[in-house]
């Protein structure tokens, strides 16, 4: 919520709280902590928890309700845990952290380098989506993450210094088209997530999980103008405080010139970034952000509005 400033302060020493208990433990043992505080929190809050179980009903309808319940119960369960992992995980410097690392994929890193045209980097919000580009941040250079800035803006630049701290240097999502060519033109990379809905205005819509889904096209836009391929890439949790690093090969622009227009390439090239995010989320049901609204549709009025 914005223009809150007591709310911002609550949850502000919410989140020192929370810092606080998280590093007084052993770096494993902030996951345990993490999840029994994601349980609380499914408890307490009603409403996202419905979302989720909805939104999982839309992506596994032919599960019955009781393990859409308990696959929503394990989403809170989870985003506690990473979230109290990566506050954990500030104890490391990145070279430390990137050896907790085991890797799958390396090579498609390399051969999205190879290209020389810079690249897209391309996460969700899955697994431990935090640390997912920052093996590549140590081993290859800066990432240029595009991110919104949080409404509370204490919280802000608590995760904008542990971003910049980690690898990542931070692109405002305001006006970001500008700076991520620049960053293209000069052989960098551009971390960007496209798993959640944008405003209409800003959208197309392609399928995700079998049902519309309002995405932002302005990845597959960049790519098709600049020839920068988009590196999916995941990080998941392994046992001892340690992590998993998995990339996907590179999508290239090239790969749909059978396309009648640039709309239509924007649009196949969108459905591929999220055919390859849905794999992942199927191969990881409870580690996606399922109390995500990513299926709600704008109130009839502003839809009919934004096609005039």
């Amino acid at each position: 919520m914005k223009n809150a400033p007591f709310l911002h302060r609550i949850e502000y020493a919410a989140y020192l709280l929370v810092r606080g208990a998280s590093r007084l433990f052993p770096h494993p043992w902030a996951r345990r902590f993490g999840r029994s505080l994601g349980s609380l929190a499914c408890f307490v809050d009603g409403r996202h928890r419905r979302v989720a179980e909805k939104n999982l009903a839309i992506a596994f309808p032919e599960l019955p309700r009781s393990e859409h319940r308990r696959l929503a119960r394990e989403s809170f369960r989870h985003f506690g845990g990473a979230v109290c992992d990566a506050i954990s995980a500030t104890r490391f410097d990145l070279v430390e952290l990137c050896r907790r690392f085991r890797f799958e994929g390396w090579e498609h890193v390399e051969a999205a380098e190879a290209a020389g045209r810079g690249y897209f980097v391309l996460g969700s919000h899955l697994g431990y989506w935090e640390f997912s580009a920052r093996p590549i941040g140590l081993f290859r250079g800066t990432i240029h993450a595009v991110a919104r800035p949080t409404d509370n803006p204490h919280l802000d630049r608590e995760l904008r210094s542990l971003r910049e701290s980690s690898g990542y240097e931070v692109i405002p999502k305001q006006g970001a088209a500008r700076r991520m060519m620049q960053v293209l033109k000069s052989g960098g990379r551009v971390g960007i997530l496209i798993d959640q809905r944008v405003q209409p205005r800003e959208a197309i819509s392609v399928p995700f999980f079998g049902r519309p889904a309002l995405t932002t096209p302005a990845l597959a836009r960049l790519s098709l103008r600049t020839g920068a391929p988009v590196l999916p890439v995941f990080a998941y949790a392994e046992a001892g405080g340690r992590y998993r690093f998995v990339a996907h090969p590179p999508l290239f622009p090239t790969e749909v010139t059978s396309a009648t227009s640039e709309e239509v390439a924007v649009s196949e090239l969108t459905a591929r970034y999220l055919a390859t995010t849905e794999k992942e989320i199927r191969e990881h049901p409870p580690e996606w952000l399922w109390m995500h609204d990513r299926w709600r549709e704008p109130p009839p009025q502003k839809a009919a509005e934004t096609s005039e």
